[in-house]
């Protein structure tokens, strides 16, 4: 399950609706399994169907993360017409095995769906998301 802050979902869901029509995409980063500090990313692609972080960003943002003993808690994207479930290319790049990934779809203006993954050697489980106040 993951639990998570009010706060950081709606920051999540307003990064993915302020950059529609392209996904976006980001970290979430925290210790200890815990999502504590919001890093939106730029997606590389600029593309409405898929997303990259940009390599040079990337290796900022993971080596500030070492250097405050942080991890990926939560890698999240959007998907801008279709549900918020992983693709093949979602799949293919899920790297971090304790991650959360967490897809917001912008398909519906005023519906948010919300929605969080584990994706372990190509196998996706959809998990509850507890929000906390």
């Amino acid at each position: 399950m993951l639990s998570i802050s009010q706060e950081l979902a709606d920051k999540i869901v307003a990064h993915a609706r302020a950059d529609h029509p392209d996904e976006a995409c980001g970290v979430i980063a925290g210790k200890n399994g815990v999502p504590e500090r919001f890093i939106p990313m730029d997606n590389a692609e600029r593309s409405p169907t898929f997303y990259r972080f940009d390599s040079m960003e990337q290796l900022r943002v993971w080596r500030e993360m070492d250097d405050r003993d942080e991890e990926p808690v939560v890698i999240y994207h959007s998907h801008t017409a279709t549900e918020a479930y992983p693709s093949r290319t979602d799949i293919s790049y899920a790297s971090e095995p304790n991650a959360h990934y967490v897809l917001v779809s912008t398909r519906e203006e005023d519906k948010v769906e919300f929605r969080s993954y584990r994706i372990l050697d190509g196998v996706v489980t959809e998990e509850e998301v507890r929000f906390l106040p």
